[in-house]
C-alpha cells in the first residue's frame, strides 16, 4: 500500500459456474495444502495454458474475436480464456462442453479412456487442441455465458486475472469427484452456500461469494442465462476501516 513493493503480475485465468436445475451450482473445496485459496469452496477453473491459445482448436459458436470484445481482450487472449474454461471444467468435474459437431455435445465422459485423457491434460502431456482433434470434437463456445471479470488484489503473492463464465450441465453428462486439487465436491443452491458461509461452516473467496449472491437472485437456470451482464474488471483493494484492514470493491 505504501508503494514500496511492485505487485506480482496477474496470470490470465478462467472460471466456470456450472449450473443444473434448482438452480444449483457445482462447488469444489480446495485442499488445505494448496498455496492459493486453501480450504475455500470454488468453481472449476484455473490458469490459461499457453497451448490454450492454439489456433488449431476446433471451434463452434462465438469466435475468439467476439469473446475478445466481450472481455476487452485481444483475440489470442480470448481464445485462451475460452479454451481454459472448457479444459479446466473437464479436468475438475469431468464435464466437457464439446461435441462431434456445432449442434451436439458429448453424451458421456465416464469411461477409462476419458479418464486417461483427463489426467493427461492435467499433467500437460496432452494439449487441449490435440485432445479434441483426436476425438473429432469441436469446442462449443456457445454453451458458455460471460459472467464477470475479477482480478486478485495487488497485495497477494499469487494473482489471477480471471474471467468468469456460466454454463449448464449438458444433458446426459454428470459430474464426478475427480480429486486433484479438491478434497470435496458438492451441488448446492447459491442461497444455501451463502448461508453456510454466514454460519462459518464453509469458506468463500470474495469473487465466489459475490457470484453466488448474484445467482441467488434467480429461481431457475433460464433466469440465470437470461440475465444481461456488463463485463467490467473488479479488483478488490485493502483499506483501513475502523482500525481494521478490509477488502472493498468500490
Amino acid at each position: 500500500m505504501a508503494g514500496r513493493v511492485q505487485p506480482v503480475p496477474a496470470r490470465e485465468a478462467a472460471t466456470v459456474v456450472l449450473l443444473r436445475p434448482g438452480p444449483e451450482v457445482y462447488l469444489l473445496r480446495r485442499k488445505a495444502t494448496m498455496a492459493f485459496a486453501a480450504g475455500a469452496y470454488v468453481f472449476p477453473g484455473g490458469s490459461v495454458d499457453v497451448r490454450d491459445t492454439d489456433q488449431a482448436v476446433a471451434w463452434a459458436g462465438p469466435s475468439p474475436a467476439e469473446w475478445g470484445e466481450i472481455f476487452h481482450a485481444g483475440e489470442g487472449v480470448a481464445r485462451g480464456l475460452v479454451c481454459a474454461a472448457v479444459r479446466e471444467t473437464f479436468e475438475e468435474s469431468g464435464v466437457l462442453l464439446a461435441g462431434p459437431g456445432p449442434d451436439s455435445v458429448v453424451a458421456d465422459t465416464t469411461g477409462d479412456d476419458w479418464e486417461a485423457d483427463r489426467l493427461a491434460l492435467i499433467d500437460h502431456s496432452l494439449a487441449f487442441a490435440d485432445f479434441l482433434a483426436r476425438r473429432g470434437l469441436v469446442l462449443r463456445s456457445d454453451l458458455l455465458k460471460p459472467w464477470s471479470h475479477w482480478i486478485t488484489p495487488e497485495m497477494e503473492h499469487k494473482r489471477f486475472d480471471t474471467r468468469f463464465f456460466a454454463a449448464v450441465l449438458p444433458e446426459g453428462q454428470r459430474t464426478r469427484d475427480v480429486g486433484g486439487e479438491a478434497d470435496r465436491v458438492v451441488w448446492q443452491r447459491p442461497a444455501e452456500a451463502l448461508e453456510l458461509a454466514h454460519k462459518g461452516e464453509i469458506f468463500l473467496m470474495p469473487p465466489t461469494y459475490a457470484t453466488l449472491s448474484e445467482l441467488a437472485a434467480h429461481d431457475s437456470v433460464a433466469g440465470v442465462l437470461a440475465e444481461q451482464r456488463e463485463i467490467t474488471p473488479i479488483m478488490p483493494r485493502a483499506v483501513e476501516i475502523g482500525g481494521e484492514m478490509r477488502l472493498v470493491t468500490r
